[in-house]
């Protein structure tokens, strides 16, 4: 299990019944970055895989 896994995992808890639009989520990575900018890089890593998933050239 990686250290991730304990934030994932309480998401799905605490929000697991909810359902978002993917604005209010990158809304909220937006959010995220600018109030933990040393975070940029990875976040943008997660918005372009997420974004990519179907993508078959990837």
């Amino acid at each position: 299990m990686y250290f991730t896994d304990r934030g994932i995992e309480e998401l799905q808890r605490r929000r697991g019944e909810e359902e978002i639009s993917l604005d209010w989520l990158a809304e909220r990575l937006r959010e995220f970055v600018d109030l933990h900018p040393e975070f940029e890089t990875p976040v943008e890593r997660l918005a372009t895989w997420l974004a990519r998933l179907d993508d078959p050239e990837d």
